[in-house]
């Protein structure tokens, strides 16, 4: 059980690094550094970046569930 918290908190990890890295940039940050403040606002869609917003939200959650029942679990 604890092995399978443990595989699971790895892939909301990297999927939630992924996630944040997929957001459109709101400026004034690191994103303008590597050319974010370039790209026009035609790019991306309000419906698709909503989605992507649930998507790590969900995540998150989810790899807040597993940390917490991981620690649980190794408590005793």
């Amino acid at each position: 059980m604890v092995t399978a918290f443990q595989i699971l908190l790895v892939l909301t990890s990297v999927l939630i690094i992924l996630l944040v890295l997929l957001h459109k940039g709101k400026g004034g940050g690191l994103s303008d550094l590597f050319g974010g403040g370039v790209s026009s606002s035609l790019g991306g869609s309000s419906i698709a970046e909503r989605n992507l917003d649930r998507i790590t939200y969900i995540v998150m959650i989810v790899w807040t569930a597993s940390c917490i029942s991981l620690a649980l679990l190794l408590k005793h």
